[in-house]
């Protein structure tokens, strides 16, 4: 992973319940819309899941959080082998933003900003409905986002389990309660 990638990695609260966590990728800004939309590819770092491109289409995120790194590390107890969520496109720009509903904790928003030959990634996760969401969900796409980063840049991502674990710990400790 390059230097760009890592710059300001932890996301921060822009509003009480709203998480914003930004990362720099190499463009074009198509290459990275597509890791954000196209199944195949989010779910190299994120969920797969079809999406039919029109607001108001919903869809379905399928994680295998163990499958996003050749050693997943060890999976806290209460989480699955593999879960699902039922989401609806809210905004639609091509190739610059997409938001869609995140069930049971609100909406998250992608947008993408070419800045030459990199494009900037913002994520922004709002009315997150409490500390224990909002901590798991920060460390969630910090890891997440670490493995887009790594795949963007053709390194091998750490094991995610580990990551988000440890970023869990970070999370409580960075964010006041």
């Amino acid at each position: 992973m390059n230097e760009m990638a890592t710059i300001d990695a932890y996301g921060v609260l822009t509003e009480p319940a709203t998480l914003t966590i930004q990362r720099i990728l190499p463009g074009p800004v198509e290459r990275v819309w597509a890791y954000l939309t196209e199944s195949e590819m989010r779910k190299k770092w994120l969920a797969a899941g079809d999406m039919e491109m029109e607001v108001g289409a919903p869809f379905t995120f399928v994680w295998r959080n163990d499958e996003l790194s050749d050693s997943p590390g060890r999976r806290p107890s209460g989480f699955q082998e593999e879960s699902r969520m039922q989401s609806r496109i809210t905004e639609l720009d091509p190739p610059r933003k997409i938001a869609f509903t995140w069930e049971g904790s609100g909406d998250v928003s992608f947008e993408l900003e070419p800045q030459g030959k990199e494009v900037l990634l913002t994520v922004t996760h709002r009315r997150l409905p409490d500390r224990a969401t909002l901590l798991g969900v920060s460390a969630g796409w910090h890891a997440h986002l670490d493995i887009l980063a790594a795949r963007a840049t053709g390194t091998e991502p750490k094991p995610f389990w580990d990551a988000w674990s440890r970023l869990r710990k970070e999370y409580d400790r960075r964010i006041p309660a």
